[in-house]
């Protein structure tokens, strides 16, 4: 049975928790393939994603839920480039006060984020601050994609296996695959992270891959 999507994001964040606890300076200096951060301003972006629910659950509920998982990763402004700066800019700001500053916050924001999201029920309609009317479920679903997903980038950029927690890879595969995605991966013979490495554009799928993997029926996300 799949875990809810905080049940996901609980997991996935802990573990990042403890990843960013124990780095040294080194490691926070770390570049990492999300130019121009390096492993703190990376972190904090992450910390930035989750820090956003708060005021969503603080905002009245909108009347109807229009955009599901998927469709908040359409590519429209809020991957433009004016919107990208700023998304860089108020990352590299964030990490100003140094990794383990960093690492505290990560850990307050996402534990303070994930008890206001536990008071809700799933069905609790949020809005964001792209304007997107969503359910509390679907938009916990982005926020596990974007700690897994970076979550990798930071992996790599240290050069540590990928943490990536069981409950997360099947979150992210199945907003990328769709209820059915254990068969798609295994018709793609990938497991779940390397095959979420490979949708986000981490690393390359082959041509075979790629072909399979439109035959699918992949949603492709547009990422900032």
């Amino acid at each position: 049975m799949m875990p809810s999507a905080l049940a996901a994001l609980n997991r996935e964040s802990e573990r990042l928790s403890t990843v960013l606890a124990g780095l040294d300076a080194d490691a926070w200096a770390a570049p990492t393939r999300c130019t121009p951060w390096d492993a703190a301003a990376l972190a904090a972006h992450i910390t930035m994603t989750l820090a956003r629910l708060e005021p969503m659950l603080d905002a009245p509920e909108p009347p109807a839920a229009t955009v599901d998982a998927a469709g908040y990763y359409r590519p429209d402004d809020r991957f433009s480039p004016a919107v990208n700066a700023t998304r860089i800019d108020t990352a590299a700001e964030a990490a100003a006060d140094g990794g383990p500053a960093v690492a505290a916050r990560f850990r307050t924001t996402w534990r303070t984020a994930a008890d206001r999201c536990a008071a809700e029920p799933p069905s609790r309609r949020v809005t964001t601050r792209h304007g997107d009317p969503m359910t509390l479920e679907d938009f916990l679903t982005t926020r596990v994609v974007e700690v897994a997903v970076h979550g990798i980038d930071l992996a790599d950029a240290l050069g540590r296996p990928r943490w990536t927690t069981p409950e997360a890879a099947a979150h992210t595969a199945a907003l990328l695959l769709g209820p059915a995605y254990g068969t798609a991966l295994a018709a793609l013979g990938l497991d779940a992270v390397a095959f979420i490495a490979k949708a986000t554009g981490r690393d390359a799928f082959t041509g075979t891959e790629q072909a399979a993997a439109t035959e699918l029926g992949v949603a492709w996300l547009a990422l900032g």
